[in-house]
């Protein structure tokens, strides 16, 4: 946005949500029913991993990372959409805006930091089978995720700060259901294309960095697997990949299009479409893309609904006292 007036404000106001109360209903509901099965399955996959020992695994230890990430990205979203659909004003503190933009920038940094090193844990299983135990070791899972956080988090300050200190213009309104960049970059009141440049570069450090490694990852796992004589272990090599290289493709695309292009190309209903499909689509996939490729996956999930489900083996009926007594009298009788 361009304009010459600045204005020092306080709030901003959400525009996205529909005005008839049908469709309000429907968003609210809808996105409940997402919010709730992105819990159930994510929740499920960590708690699979957690408590089964054969998935102790760095694959599995990266996997349940990831869907952590998930659940506390939706989080920082989903909550606050849920009450806002149910108010008439649609209101946010300008800290209360800021905050939030931290976490879900950080946490979506994370997210591709740690496809990012998924994608090299299939690298140095495929390409190095002898080496993967002594190179994907517990502490270096651990280093890798603690990594993807720090810097998704010093990545998200920097950028968060930046904006927060351009010029607004007299508009307070956001063509949007949450605070993201896209729609708070409509409300700078600049003369240049510099502030636009400088969180390209911040979006292009976050997204294309990691998509470069997953790339380059990826290439020396096909050479790898061309090698391969036997047309069932090339499959069972690229059936490793396959639901990873789908999450990255899913999360990748979506991100790309949301953050690395110019502020000038933002529509507001395409744009609002597809962040809710990274916000929602994106965690709601991840458990089903995984487990229905896996079998270790499923059967861990299996053995979790059904110790959820059934009652335990050892649980019975408590008997009543003296009935084994008096059919023994009765039986004598």
């Amino acid at each position: 946005m361009r304009c010459g007036n600045q204005s020092v404000f306080t709030e901003l106001v959400f525009l996205a949500f529909p005005s008839q109360p049908g469709l309000m209903l429907l968003l609210f509901l809808g996105v409940s029913l997402v919010y709730a099965l992105i819990l159930l399955g994510n929740v499920l996959i960590v708690v699979s991993i957690v408590r089964e020992a054969r998935l102790h695994l760095p694959m599995y230890r990266f996997l349940g990372s990831l869907s952590g990430i998930e659940l506390c990205c939706t989080a920082v979203v989903v909550p606050r959409l849920l009450r806002d659909a149910l108010q008439a004003r649609r209101a946010i503190a300008l800290l209360g805006c800021a905050t939030p933009m931290v976490f879900f920038v950080d946490l979506g940094s994370a997210d591709g930091l740690l496809l990012a090193a998924m994608a090299y844990d299939r690298y140095v299983a495929i390409c190095h089978p002898l080496q993967y135990p002594l190179v994907m070791t517990l502490t270096l899972c651990v280093h890798l995720v603690v990594a993807s956080g720090v810097i998704g988090l010093f990545l998200s300050l920097q950028l968060v700060a930046f904006i927060f200190s351009l010029p607004f213009c007299q508009a307070r309104e956001i063509e949007h259901f949450f605070c993201d960049v896209p729609p708070i970059m409509q409300l700078v009141c600049a003369n240049s294309r510099l502030h636009e440049q400088s969180v390209l570069v911040a979006a292009t450090v976050a997204v294309a960095v990691p998509f470069l490694l997953i790339a380059a990852s990826y290439t020396r796992i096909v050479a790898a697997v061309l090698r391969i004589g036997s047309g069932a272990g090339r499959s069972r090599a690229f059936s490793t990949c396959s639901s990873h290289l789908a999450v990255v493709l899913l999360q990748y695309g979506c991100c790309a299009f949301m953050y690395l292009r110019p502020s000038s190309s933002y529509r507001p209903g395409r744009d609002q479409f597809v962040s809710l499909v990274y916000t929602l689509g994106t965690p709601l996939l991840n458990p089903l893309i995984y487990t229905l490729r896996n079998r270790e996956m499923k059967g861990a999930l299996g053995k979790v609904l059904t110790s959820s489900c059934l009652p335990a083996a050892g649980l019975r009926s408590p008997r009543r006292p003296g009935t084994a007594s008096s059919r023994g009298k009765s039986l004598r009788n």
